[in-house]
């Protein structure tokens, strides 16, 4: 590939109070730029790949200085458009993950939620693309989202440029009337990479998961499960040429992490990572779906491309923040191998 990378979906700010509510006393609460599709965006830019951004922001001076931090980062910022609305934020206790409770969404009225079919010129924006990454947390938004994302799905398929989506599932999102099935099938069939887990890929693309897999809690099985899940996958959507799937297990304070990929009828799982404390678990996923398209991109073997995703994303867990600041060479040092 010679083209840009481009993901799309919405900018947030990320407030972290602290569970025992010391930042009234403070006034002081940490926050993080980030998005997934941004987290994406960094990553790459950090690992010298081209990549361009996509999303709508409020036209403000908060908005102008955003762009500039983002184009400190190396990422490509001329798709990115200025309209009515709002920055979209969250609220999450310190420390928990995005699927906890602890999470609280402010993005209503947005800027990026307004943006609607027929407004994005997507032939210019897609001029100097060859992959185009998104989420399923865009269309979990509105109808009028998942309407936006089919019509650039549609558009980069017709120029042949490779299309990955990332099967995150936020409940909380899902609040117009769609349930995540009813959606996400008719948009994963313009994909060529899906990343998930099988978890994600039973709810959001109705691929089931077979028997009580966390009864036993061993390795094998979950892998054997993936194993049979990419497959459906595959079945279920022939234009998907790669599954990849991760498995990760929260344990007291630490976790236990591990990920497998599917393509050309080959199967490949990663060493095991653990670790007793983590940092941050925001962007972890995000991270890994960054390795794959820095391999694939590359042109590395799947192999080496889930090794390095997978050292990437486990990584991030020890990085303050919604995006990874580790190089390529940091990555490389820190892969694990089973023995």
């Amino acid at each position: 590939m010679t083209g840009k990378v481009l993901t799309f979906g919405e900018l947030l700010l990320r407030f972290c109070p602290d569970a025992d509510g010391q930042w009234l006393a403070t006034n002081t609460m940490p926050f993080h730029v980030g998005g997934a599709e941004l987290n994406v965006a960094t990553a790459l830019a950090i690992w010298n790949i081209p990549v361009k951004y996509f999303t709508a922001l409020p036209d403000n001076g908060l908005t102008d200085q955003l762009l500039t931090y983002l184009q400190k980062r190396g990422i490509d910022i001329t798709a990115i458009s200025k309209s009515d609305g709002r920055l979209g934020t969250f609220y999450l206790t310190k420390g928990k993950d995005m699927k906890h409770d602890a999470v609280i969404y402010d993005r209503a009225g947005s800027s990026f939620a307004k943006l609607n079919v027929g407004n994005v010129n997507w032939d210019e924006i897609l001029q100097d693309v060859s992959w185009f990454h998104f989420s399923a947390i865009c269309p979990a938004l509105s109808q009028e989202a998942t309407e936006l994302c089919e019509e650039a799905l549609k558009t980069a398929s017709e120029r042949g440029i490779y299309i990955s989506v990332d099967l995150n599932y936020r409940a909380k999102l899902w609040q117009y009337g769609k349930q995540p099935i009813e959606v996400m099938p008719q948009l994963a069939k313009y994909c060529d990479l899906i990343m998930g887990n099988v978890w994600a890929a039973e709810k959001l693309l109705g691929i089931p998961v077979l028997g009580d897999i966390h009864e036993s809690g061993q390795k094998s099985i979950y892998l054997k499960e993936g194993l049979r899940s990419s497959e459906d996958v595959i079945k279920a959507f022939p234009k998907c040429k790669v599954v990849a799937n991760t498995f990760r297990f929260d344990q007291q304070d630490g976790i236990n992490y591990y990920t497998s990929i599917y393509a050309d009828g080959e199967f490949h799982s990663s060493a095991t990572y653990n670790a007793d404390n983590v940092i941050d678990k925001v962007g972890s996923g995000d991270c890994f779906m960054a390795g794959l398209i820095y391999g694939i991109y590359n042109q590395s073997t799947y192999k080496e491309t889930l090794d390095f995703a997978t050292a990437a994303a486990f990584a991030k867990l020890f990085i303050e923040g919604d995006a990874t600041t580790s190089t390529v060479d940091d990555i490389i040092n820190t892969i694990r191998y089973e023995i």
